[in-house]
């Protein structure tokens, strides 16, 4: 028998001593901690971006939101208003409008290029149509001129001489001829056909990447299964492109509620108030009629519903893929 155990009946069940748990813990211990560094030393290479972003996006922001709350015409001395420049939504006709047309704009910049650019992703991705990639690039042109251009090449197109007019001429409809950005009832379609043409080519290009992307197999397998073209694009396709979906529809509509440029260079607003947005009356209020105040408030909301529209669309987007 060995006499160690003679000697220590005890020790095969004895469990490790203090200094054995402490010199484990020593070797399981993570290399650098306790080694002189300091874990929020990463911290300083990411402070000059924070320093700049609170500057740039922060700063301005709270100054935005803090002069909401008063009446300034951006040179004499501001008056206290609470919330009255937030409760002029409900109050302002113009607002109102603003608001109603945006819901509208939402139609033609978001919803109305989404479908026609799936529709066109799809219809060009087959095999064996030529001309596919030619198509995709005259769509996607609108997206790397700029919106100036845009403007002036719709105005010029609803000119009374413009070539809309002259086609219903041509066909024989000389009484529906108008100046259609200064007619009441269809300025404001009109602006929405245009933003249409302009958004198309961005959803196009967005779907047809992800198109791309989509495994062949997937398609292979519905295909055995005798499935045809459409239940192949809601079997395969369609569920596959929810996450690009989802992006290009909280583009759009941001866009559409940010919309000033092609209003502000056709219409103004006009004619009256039929095309007028919240952009356009900011930046009245902000530099043509100084209401500093209201126009911050304004500015304040748009942020927030973006905001919230862009949160709405990313659960709804998780809660399916879930």
């Amino acid at each position: 028998m060995n006499p160690t155990l003679i000697r220590n009946p005890g020790r095969r069940n004895a469990g490790p001593t203090p200094a054995a748990v402490a010199q484990g813990r020593r070797r399981r211990r993570r290399p650098g901690v306790g080694s002189g560094r300091r874990p929020w030393l990463g911290l300083l290479y990411l402070l000059p971006g924070i320093v700049l972003y609170a500057v740039v996006v922060i700063v301005p922001v709270g100054q935005g939101v803090w002069l909401s709350f008063f009446n300034w015409n951006g040179v004499t001395t501001a008056t206290w208003a609470g919330l009255s420049n937030y409760t002029g939504f409900l109050r302002d006709p113009a607002l109102r409008a603003a608001v109603e047309h945006t819901l509208y704009f939402i139609i033609f910049f978001s919803l109305l290029p989404i479908a026609l650019g799936l529709l066109s992703a799809v219809l060009s991705s087959y095999k064996g149509i030529r001309g596919a990639g030619i198509f995709r690039a005259v769509i996607f042109m609108p997206q790397v001129v700029t919106p100036a251009v845009i403007a002036v090449v719709w105005q010029r197109i609803y000119e009374p001489d413009g070539p809309v007019n002259d086609l219903l001429r041509v066909v024989g409809l000389d009484s529906l001829a108008r100046g259609w950005l200064g007619d009441f009832t269809w300025a404001l379609p009109a602006l929405g056909l245009a933003g249409t043409w302009a958004a198309f080519g961005l959803c196009m290009v967005m779907f047809v990447s992800s198109m791309q992307a989509i495994p062949q197999e997937l398609f292979e397998a519905v295909r055995v299964d005798g499935a045809g073209p459409v239940r192949e694009f809601f079997t395969v396709t369609l569920p596959n492109l929810r996450g690009p979906m989802s992006v290009v529809l909280a583009l759009t509509m941001i866009g559409a509620i940010r919309l000033f440029d092609l209003v502000w260079l056709t219409t103004k607003g006009g004619p009256g108030t039929s095309t007028i947005t919240p952009t356009v009356i900011l930046y009245e209020r902000a530099f043509a009629n100084p209401e500093v105040g209201s126009a911050a408030a304004i500015g304040v909301v748009m942020t927030l519903v973006s905001l919230l529209i862009v949160l709405v669309i990313v659960k709804v987007a998780e809660g399916k893929a879930e």
